[in-house]
């Protein structure tokens, strides 16, 4: 029996964990470390918190390396020493260098969540939603010197519904991806699988980028169906919200009305059933939190803030 072979794995978020899960159950490979960002201060008192990969790989006692930079000189070593003949990468959220793709003599494996040319960088999952594409999947690629563009190993897809929000979607995708690999491995290190380039022609490539706060400010001159997919494509972050006579206002649910819109509506106004947007639609409010309260509903929101009710949403603030 061939023996199994060191396996270098890079990842930093929650939708790396069922990935690096399904190489220790990998007979044909053994981690022999893990690489994530180094811990950043989290929560009101910003007290130094590990990384979802961090934390799981120290419950099971794999080497975990957490280098500031990948160009250093010392973490290309520490790299180095772990003698991988493999590597694979899912959601690490830093660039890999060329020298050290040369390390692993199988190549480095990145599990990217969307099918790969569409959406390329930091944000395909909310990228995805707010496109209001009808299917997506996850892609397994051999990584190489360009960010995305590796020669594509394997696929899964599967046909979306329109009513998935990002944490779900990245949820069922870490979950793909996690099979992906595991039905990957072996053969790909026997040789048996020859990547094929992406296929660009005909496709629309988009390279997304790390979401900002003020991605989530909600715009009514755009349609409620397009303001409904930024509610669920946001959510947790950066979150949408919008800013009124009662200050900022956090959308965390809510519905495009459906039906028949009325022409006479003023987009940006907000009405009994939430905020009126472009075309006479609106973006119908389930459950809001207004800055420095808790979450409730609509109605209970227009209770305590009558004024809100007739008023018009400020632009331009993030």
């Amino acid at each position: 029996m061939t023996a199994p072979v060191p396996t270098v794995f890079f990842g930093s978020g929650s939708f790396a964990v069922p990935v690096l899960e399904a190489l220790l159950a990998a007979p044909e490979v053994s981690v022999a470390g893990v690489v994530t960002v180094p811990d950043k201060p989290a929560g009101r008192r910003r007290v130094a918190t590990p990384t979802p990969i961090a934390a799981r790989a120290r419950a099971l006692g794999i080497a975990v390396l957490q280098p500031a930079s990948l160009r250093s000189p010392e973490a290309v070593e520490a790299i180095r020493g772990l003698r991988s003949g493999l590597g694979v990468l899912a959601d690490y959220g830093r660039i890999v260098p060329s020298s050290i793709l040369e390390f692993p003599t199988a190549g480095i494996l990145n599990v990217h969540p969307s099918l790969l040319p569409r959406w390329r960088g930091a944000s395909p999952i909310p990228a995805t939603i707010l496109a209001g594409d009808s299917e997506t999947g996850v892609t397994v690629m051999r990584m190489d010197a360009g960010l995305d563009t590796g020669p594509i190993v394997g696929v899964e897809r599967w046909a979306l519904d329109g009513t998935e929000d990002a944490p779900g979607l990245e949820a069922r995708a870490a979950a793909a991806g996690a099979q992906l690999v595991g039905r990957l491995i072996g053969p790909w290190l026997r040789g048996e699988i020859e990547p094929r380039p992406q296929g660009e022609q005909g496709m629309r490539i988009t390279m997304t980028r790390p979401l900002r706060r003020e991605d989530g400010l909600l715009d009514p001159t755009r349609p409620a169906v397009e303001l409904e997919r930024q509610v669920r494509a946001l959510r947790p972050w950066p979150g949408t919200y919008f800013e009124s006579i009662a200050g900022r206002i956090g959308v965390l649910d809510a519905t495009a009305e459906t039906g028949a819109v009325a022409q006479d509506r003023v987009p940006g106004r907000l009405g009994p059933d939430g905020l009126f947007a472009a075309d006479g639609s609106a973006l119908v409010l389930r459950t809001v939190q207004p800055a420095g309260g808790r979450p409730m509903s609509w109605g209970e929101l227009l209770r305590g803030r009558p004024g809100l009710l007739g008023s018009t949403v400020i632009a331009g603030h993030a």
